[in-house]
């Protein structure tokens, strides 16, 4: 099964990339090049353990839904969201957040994912999908990065 992790040094504190990291209206303009969007379960605000959110985007030209949940939540040092229903057959993204640095944070994304269509599938992964999701994960995690440390400015 595919799977990566990404590292990302915020220059702001666990607490508070956890909080921005859990937070639907950040992760949607994050997603904007993709035009994604909660339109079911939680659809505005901070997710906890048990929420459900449903994303529509536009991935490769063609709109999906994806409708995940917070299957772990630990503040601040770790959340789960899995798929519940989807396009992948498996999706697990594991956040991790460890403090780094004088005030910072080192936040660690582990990601596993499986495309569904069995061979077609693993071709699809192989072709685009390996490559297509870390890039989709660093944009979103600059995001994040952007806006907890402006955050932590205006504080």
């Amino acid at each position: 099964m595919p799977g990566f992790e990404i590292v990302t040094h915020v220059m702001a504190p666990p607490e508070r990339v956890f909080d921005i990291s859990l937070d639907v209206d950040v992760h949607a303009a994050s997603m904007a090049g993709s035009s994604e969007k909660a339109v079911g379960g939680v659809t505005t605000g901070g997710l906890k353990l048990g929420d459900t959110v449903t994303w529509r985007a536009r991935h490769f030209g063609i709109r999906r839904r994806m409708t995940s949940t917070i299957s772990a939540y630990d503040r601040p040092g770790h959340f789960v969201d899995e798929q519940v229903s989807g396009p992948f057959k498996h999706w697990y993204h594991a956040h991790h957040f460890q403090p780094y640095d004088q005030g910072g944070t080192a936040m660690r994304d582990v990601i596993e994912f499986a495309a569904p269509l069995g061979p077609l599938g693993r071709i699809a992964e192989m072709l685009a999908l390996r490559h297509y999701m870390p890039k989709l994960i660093r944009v979103r995690n600059q995001h994040i990065k952007q806006v907890a440390e402006a955050t932590l400015a205006a504080d």
